[in-house]
């Protein structure tokens, strides 16, 4: 596939732009992600994810005093950070997640047991007094996790793999692999290009959305007055997986979804190819794909072997649906966090910009997805963490809730009701505080319900076992209160770490046959 030009596109983040409200925006989504009900799960959570393991249990060792890392060691280790109990020649597998606030790594061994994992959040580093240079950020932040794992454990390490935000795209000169332009942030919309993107692309696809890679492309490719002959389009988790194995120009059918490739005929199809900027398109591989040995400077530098090999990537949210393990079709995974996002794998595909429906390929499956703007942002507006709690215990999950509410944290909704004008419906509100949160709990059930329903409906596989991620997953109460509404069996995924699953990738692509020119 062509690897050359392209350049950027405006569609500034205001807030991004300065740098007192980048701080605060960036600290918020910190503090949120560490709250009741957010995106992420318990950091410091160790185990191993496969239901038909036993439950590993693993002892919290010393912070990092380097970093805001946290390392977690074998059971029973009673050495010190970085040591490694386990039986000499056993081989490792690295994955690391470059989320929205910050990243993380896990270090796992072949049944899937966590050997290490640590976090660090994004250093606020500036181009200018305006503007977050988010590249040096995430190039910075990705060394300083190879720095801390456990230096006795490098040695062992097989391979590595990286997820990213997904439509977090990269305008870079092909021949340095140096920024051309600042990256698209992976909620950043360019309106813009949208008509452009919906006059060449199928009705409903994925990416006609103001916030596909496709659009951001467009958006860039005609703002842009540059020579575009060097341009090359790379996605974070690509750029950042190209600084370890240095080949430039590949990217995985994960990522390269919302920039138009067909998975389903692995191919970009022929109304892309036709544009003028196709050729600024990454060739692509399959997620966990063998690329190249890590290169000799950092593998020297880190002390990984001769051996290590990079293995292309996927998205964050991809990653945290593999963490959890549910591989058979009709398993489905909730993420009850800030808003409420479903991902089923079905063995159809299923695609509907409409209502933001669309599937990434999973081998031979299709992960069907879809989010909703309920979910925890809506319990944050109106309850405490404290409250939420305590409110929750006094509820009966077994008793229906005669309230009919629609919680949503502001006007709109996308999933399962594709309306931009829908206004929240959090009225009447009972006297008792228990009455109103069981109401306000049990409506985002019918929610999720009912999205089920509708992903059945467009001929997507039936669901028969929901697993659930976030903050959320923690309400035992609200679990239970699902689980009468789906009429489905319902638990808390033991792993939902993306960087777990980014070292199951890792583990993947290790276990394949190495294939590197």
């Amino acid at each position: 596939m062509p690897q050359s030009s392209s350049p950027h596109a405006l569609s500034h983040l205001s807030a991004l732009h300065q740098p007192n409200k980048a701080k605060k925006l960036i600290e918020s989504i910190a503090d949120f992600n560490g709250s009741f009900y957010t995106d992420t799960c318990d950091f410091n959570f160790s185990g191993c994810c496969n239901s038909k393991k036993p439950f590993w249990r693993h002892q919290l060792h010393k912070t990092a005093t380097k970093a805001k890392a946290r390392m977690m060691m074998n059971p029973g280790s009673n050495k010190d950070d970085g040591e490694f109990s386990g039986q000499v020649g056993h081989r490792l597998y690295l994955g690391m997640d470059f989320g929205t606030s910050g990243a993380r790594f896990v270090l796992i061994d072949k049944q899937g047991t966590i050997q290490a994992q640590g976090k660090r959040e994004y250093p606020l580093l500036y181009m200018s007094e305006e503007t977050m240079d988010w590249v040096s950020s995430w190039k910075k932040t990705l060394f300083s996790l190879l720095e801390d794992v456990p230096v006795s454990l490098r040695p062992l390490i097989a391979s590595i793999s990286i997820d990213g935000t997904s439509a977090t795209t990269m305008i870079i000169d092909s021949t340095t692999g140096e920024p051309l332009w600042r990256p698209f942030l992976y909620n950043e919309s360019c309106p813009d290009a949208l008509p452009i993107v919906k006059s060449i692309a199928p009705a409903n696809h994925t990416v006609c959305s103001g916030s596909s890679t496709l659009c951001k492309l467009v958006s860039w490719w005609n703002s842009d007055d540059s020579n575009k002959e060097h341009a090359l389009l790379l996605h974070q988790a690509d750029w950042l997986l190209w600084l370890l194995h240095g080949k430039l120009g590949i990217s995985d059918y994960n990522n390269a979804l919302k920039v138009g490739y067909d998975p389903e005929h692995d191919s970009y199809p022929s109304w892309l190819l036709s544009q003028p900027y196709s050729r600024v398109l990454p060739s692509v591989k399959a997620p966990g794909a063998s690329i190249g040995y890590l290169q000799e400077d950092i593998r020297t530098q880190f002390g990984f072997p001769k051996d290590c090999v990079v293995c292309t990537g996927t998205t964050d949210s991809i990653a945290a649906f593999l963490a959890a393990r549910a591989t058979q079709p009709g398993k489905a995974v909730t993420s009850l966090g800030s808003t409420l996002a479903i991902k089923l794998l079905s063995t159809s595909r299923i695609e509907d910009a409409r209502f933001g429906v669309y599937s990434h390929r999973l081998d031979d499956k299709w992960l069907v997805g879809g989010a909703s703007n309920t979910g925890g942002a809506v319990l944050r507006q109106i309850f405490t963490d404290e409250q939420l709690e305590k409110l929750s215990e006094q509820i009966n999950p077994m008793e229906a809730s005669p309230l009919d509410y629609y919680p949503l944290h502001a006007v709109g909704e996308r999933f399962p009701v594709a309306d931009p004008k829908m206004v929240p419906r959090l009225q009447p509100r009972p006297e008792s505080d228990v009455e109103y949160l069981h109401g306000i709990l049990e409506s985002i059930a019918r929610i999720e319900a009912k999205a089920y329903s509708l992903l059945k409906y467009m001929g997507a596989t039936q669901v028969d076992e929901v697993f659930t991620a976030g903050g959320g997953a923690k309400n035992r109460t609200w679990a239970k209160i699902r689980e009468r509404v789906l009429g489905l069996p319902v638990s808390r995924a033991i792993q939902t770490e993306a960087a777990y699953g980014a070292a199951l990738l890792a583990l993947k692509g290790a276990q394949r046959d190495i294939d590197i020119p």
